[in-house]
């Protein structure tokens, strides 16, 4: 990998590594859907201009149905249900348990007749995953709320499938546009919904700094910064920041947020990488990933 290519994961290793602090940050005060609404308002005022220079809008939005499944499954719904998972778990846990993505992205793969061949590496690979998931969830599930592991757990599998209908339904479109796009949407969708839930006060300096910067940072940018990261390493080894992002979610929360991390909790996250690895790992040629892995 070159230096910029360093650089780049790096970048992105932190920057989709944070926003699951600052979601607990912002959720503590206002509604998950307002939270949303802000979130691709402001990110989408940035990217849509960006995306009206750099590039021709007409084949995206030939392709519009995909276009808002695409913004329903990667950012509508799971952002909304990963804002009300956190008002009852920790930062740090959720983004553990997000770390599964790449597990159910590969049983999403085989269950829809993708091109990959189960081997017996793929299920090894599964089987640890599931008990990596069950020792993060076993660690905490008797003082949690049920279901907001049940709210992650949509979370995953649209993290999941997010990324398939980019790459098999609007393939050889230019991501930005299509990200553009589907925040613009999601926006609009959300106007309605955050409307009736809007914050009685003023949101706290705090919480209006951590929106500034999901939006801003780690939505505006990081889909800019991915892209670049994409353009320069491919997309299968960009996708390794999949594994690097809940780790950082962990240390933040422990340290920023106090919050508790447990040894099960340690040793769960470790055989979730490891199965995830082992479950995604392909002989011969790599197989194609999506441009947008586990983004929160």
């Amino acid at each position: 990998m070159t230096r910029r290519g360093l650089v780049l994961f790096a970048l992105m290793s932190v920057i989709w590594g944070i926003p699951y602090l600052f979601i607990r940050v912002v959720v503590a005060e206002v509604s998950p859907s307002f939270l949303v609404l802000a979130r691709t308002s402001l990110a989408a005022v940035i990217l849509l201009p960006i995306a009206l220079a750099r590039v021709d809008l007409r084949p995206i939005l030939a392709r519009w149905r995909w276009v808002a499944a695409f913004a329903a499954i990667e950012i509508a719904l799971p952002w909304v249900m990963l804002g009300s998972a956190e008002q009852h778990l920790t930062s740090s846990l959720t983004g553990l348990l997000i770390a599964g993505v790449p597990l159910v992205g590969t049983v999403f793969a085989l269950v829809t007749g993708g091109s990959e061949r189960i081997g017996r590496a793929t299920w090894l690979g599964l089987l640890i995953g599931l008990v990596g998931v069950s020792a993060i969830v076993g660690a905490d599930i008797g003082t949690s709320d049920p279901t907001a592991f049940l709210e992650v757990a949509v979370v995953v599998v649209c993290y999941a499938v997010g990324p398939a209908i980019l790459a098999r339904r609007l393939g050889g479109l230019r991501s930005i546009g299509v990200m553009a796009l589907s925040l613009a949407l999601s926006a609009l969708v959300y106007v309605p919904i955050a409307a009736l839930q809007w914050p009685a006060t003023i949101p706290s300096p705090n919480v209006v700094a951590s929106i500034v910067v999901l939006a801003v940072l780690c939505t505006a940018a990081g889909f800019l910064i991915f892209a670049a990261l994409i353009d320069e390493v491919g997309p299968v080894r960009a996708t390794v920041i999949t594994y690097v992002n809940p780790a950082v979610a962990a240390v933040l929360g422990v340290l920023v947020l106090s919050e508790t991390l447990t040894v099960p909790m340690l040793l769960g996250f470790v055989l979730v990488i490891l199965g995830s690895a082992l479950a995604t790992r392909r002989e011969g040629e790599p197989r194609q990933a999506g441009a947008l892995v586990a983004e929160a």
